[in-house]
């Protein structure tokens, strides 16, 4: 059995989660596929979900997190931009500094874990 440790950082705006591991993630998989249709599928779900999501950080965003270009005779495209990139660069960097701030109690925490 594999023991993992994970922060799960959520930022809300109102009601609506602006940010959150998984919309981060997304961010991700659209970088490495190149769509949103592709990111979907890389993370399981479905295209609404995940249009969903950026659609939501889009809106709690002073601008745009993805950027679309319609379909057609050269195809469309999706792109994470430079407030999106600048996202995961924050996100990802709390979640470093979160754990090895953490390190000696998570340790801890681990010599409590059963052996099985």
């Amino acid at each position: 059995m594999t023991t993992k440790v994970q922060f799960r950082l959520r930022i809300t705006k109102g009601e609506m989660i602006a940010l959150g591991p998984g919309k981060v993630a997304l961010l991700e998989a659209i970088i490495e596929t190149g769509s949103i249709t592709a990111a979907a599928k890389y993370l399981g779900m479905s295209y609404r979900r995940a249009w969903m999501l950026v659609d939501a950080m889009n809106r709690c965003m002073k601008s745009s997190v993805v950027a679309t270009s319609p379909g057609g005779r050269d195809g469309g495209g999706t792109m994470v931009t430079p407030i999106g990139l600048e996202i995961i660069k924050r996100y990802r960097a709390i979640e470093r500094e979160a754990t090895a701030a953490t390190g000696s109690d998570i340790r801890a925490l681990m010599k409590l874990l059963s052996d099985d």
